[in-house]
């Protein structure tokens, strides 16, 4: 299994807002990716710090899904909500 962790900063007083951005469009958008295995959405509501963390069944799921999530993070961060800042991929070596 593979991931890919994604950096974001937002402002804390559109937390909600994000969150609902998050809910809305950028799941269900990442739900189609091929080999998507599931995802967590971490967030810090005083700073507006947080990342997400999706999985997929292999290196080359991921890496078959660069442009697509390339795409979901535009969209995620064109309401200025959020603005992304690192994006990291990782093998999963190890789960509990």
């Amino acid at each position: 299994m593979h991931a890919r962790v994604t950096r974001f900063k937002g402002d804390p007083g559109r937390a909600d807002e994000g969150i609902r951005n998050i809910e809305d469009n950028v799941i269900p958008n990442a739900k189609k990716l091929g080999g998507f295995k599931g995802g967590y959405w971490l967030l810090d509501r005083e700073t507006g710090a947080g990342f997400s963390v999706t999985l997929f069944e292999s290196e080359a799921a991921l890496q078959a899904s660069e442009d697509a999530a390339k795409k979901i993070r535009e969209q995620a961060t064109a309401s200025g909500v959020n603005q992304i800042t690192g994006v990291e991929r990782y093998e999963v070596v190890a789960e509990a």
